[in-house]
């Protein structure tokens, strides 16, 4: 942000349940703006948040948000891990909505980017549906929305070889093909279901379904058995979606454990750190196709993203999860970021990231404020 008067950071609330939490960063002129800690636990990391990142926040300058960033995990280099990432993210990402408000611009244009419609694959999370269950649903949202890119499941989460029931793996995959037809882009999510063995098996039987992307084939901190997997086959293998460590994305790049980088921005910690993994795949000639995989602001963030770098990957990840199977990701907002019109979802010309919170949603979360006395 420009600007010689520097912003004091005044009040940092939560409004959180299990699922979902909102952050609000209020400045001493009245500027405020909104952001989002990672989802899941989120009440949990609320607690983090005024514990361990309200402290080392409050009174700083809100237009130094790199500074705020690199100086939180210095001060907090005892607790190096996931959740510190997941509650720097609510500031972080207030801090740019903040911005976006003052300068009146979208995010992704204060990052250097411009607005434009991100080609979408639907993204399905289930495992507890049958193939054929799963290829109609495909189809339908075909129809309806214009997707032309799709993501299906293999194996069991963190499944050790063991399918979601027995031969399941082995027959979806040439069910979505043979439904979908040759000209739709397919990707696959396998959690890290599998040994490096079965992975690539897996991975031929994709490769000769025309599957472009093999997402997570093995437990993600086993890296060298996803390198493993990569090297054995001609497809993109990609991951990252769970790391939020730089020097173990700088091992990842570096020895090519992967073809297409997924950071996670509200895992990573934020609009700049995950900028910082795509600038570092971008160097070693990666593209890099975040993980989104629910309607909260994750996906909103990740859409300001692709459209402030140079190596976004060729589609933005979008759950076509129902209120049965994620409700907690329905009437977060006052009205829909993420209409999709000919498979593609567009950022809004609104400043910062161009939402307002359901205020029924507020009222019911669990608050708490932590302010300059």
């Amino acid at each position: 942000m420009d600007g010689s008067q520097p912003m004091r950071i005044a009040r940092i609330e939560t409004f959180a349940d299990r699922f979902v939490g909102f952050v609000r960063v209020t400045t001493d002129s009245g500027a405020e703006g909104w952001g989002q800690m990672s989802p899941y636990n989120a009440d949990i990391t609320a607690t983090i948040t005024h514990r361990q990142v309200a402290p080392w926040s409050l009174g700083r300058d809100a237009r130094d948000i790199g500074g705020l960033v690199a100086a939180i995990p210095e001060r907090e280099h005892k607790f190096p891990g996931s959740y510190l990432c997941r509650a720097i993210c609510g500031v972080e990402t207030a801090l740019w909505d903040l911005a976006g408000k003052v300068e009146q611009k979208p995010v992704c244009e204060l990052l250097g980017g411009t607005r434009r419609p991100l080609r979408a694959y639907a993204s399905s999370m289930k495992r507890d549906i049958a193939p054929r269950d799963e290829a109609d649903r495909f189809c339908r949202l075909r129809d309806a929305h214009g997707f032309d890119a799709f993501k299906f499941r293999v194996g069991a989460e963190c499944g050790h070889d063991v399918d979601e029931w027995p031969g399941r793996t082995e027959s979806i995959i040439p069910e979505i093909r043979n439904r979908l037809g040759p000209d739709v882009a397919l990707l696959a999510d396998a959690n890290g279901g599998f040994s490096a063995r079965r992975a690539i098996e897996v991975g031929r039987r994709l490769e000769d379904a025309g599957v472009a992307h093999y997402e997570e084939p093995c437990l993600y901190w086993e890296l060298d058995d996803t390198r493993a997997v990569r090297d054995a086959l001609t497809l993109d293998v990609t991951g990252g979606e769970q790391d939020c460590y730089l020097p173990t994305w700088r091992e990842m790049v570096g020895t090519r454990v992967v073809d297409i980088v997924q950071p996670d921005v509200c895992y990573m910690g934020g609009m700049l750190r995950t900028r910082e993994v795509a600038a570092l795949a971008a160097r070693a000639g990666l593209p890099c196709t975040p993980h989104s995989a629910n309607l909260s602001l994750v996906t909103l963030f990740t859409m300001h993203l692709l459209c402030a770098i140079d190596n976004g990957g060729k589609y933005l990840e979008l759950s076509i999860e129902e209120a049965d199977y994620y409700p907690w990701q329905y009437g977060l907002f006052r009205s829909d970021p993420y209409v999709v019109r000919d498979g593609h979802v567009t950022i809004s010309g609104e400043p910062g990231w161009g939402i307002e919170i359901e205020p029924a949603w507020l009222a019911r979360a669990g608050y708490e404020k932590s302010e300059i006395a």
